[in-house]
């Protein structure tokens, strides 16, 4: 099955799903904004939600993971459960994507 296209290189979203796949209270990470819905440009931020039993405090030692890819985007990362706007949370609901889905077999 082909990825979509959210303007990412295969290696670039291997490294970003490399990174949550080492965080087991991640359940799920989805894509929302202009890389969702292919309006993205080449410096576009990379939204992403996680959804799972994801703290605070998790968020902070992912968020530090991914910047230290040194990837020439930003990733606006948010836990999904803790977004208080309404129409943020339809947004994502409407046009978010499956970026990252823990495994079955994942302990």
């Amino acid at each position: 099955m082909d990825e979509p296209d959210w303007g990412l290189r295969t290696n670039e979203v291997k490294r970003i799903r490399g990174v949550l796949s080492a965080h087991p209270e991640v359940s799920q990470a989805i894509v929302y904004g202009s890389r969702a819905m292919g309006t993205h440009r080449p410096g576009s931020d990379i939204d992403l939600t996680l959804r799972g039993p994801v703290q605070w405090a998790d968020l902070q030692r992912i968020e530090t993971e991914l910047d230290s890819l040194d990837m020439p985007y930003k990733i606006d990362l948010s836990i999904e459960s803790q977004i208080e706007n309404p129409e943020l949370l339809s947004h994502i609901k409407r046009h978010g994507q499956t970026f990252y889905e823990q495994s079955a077999d994942a302990s």
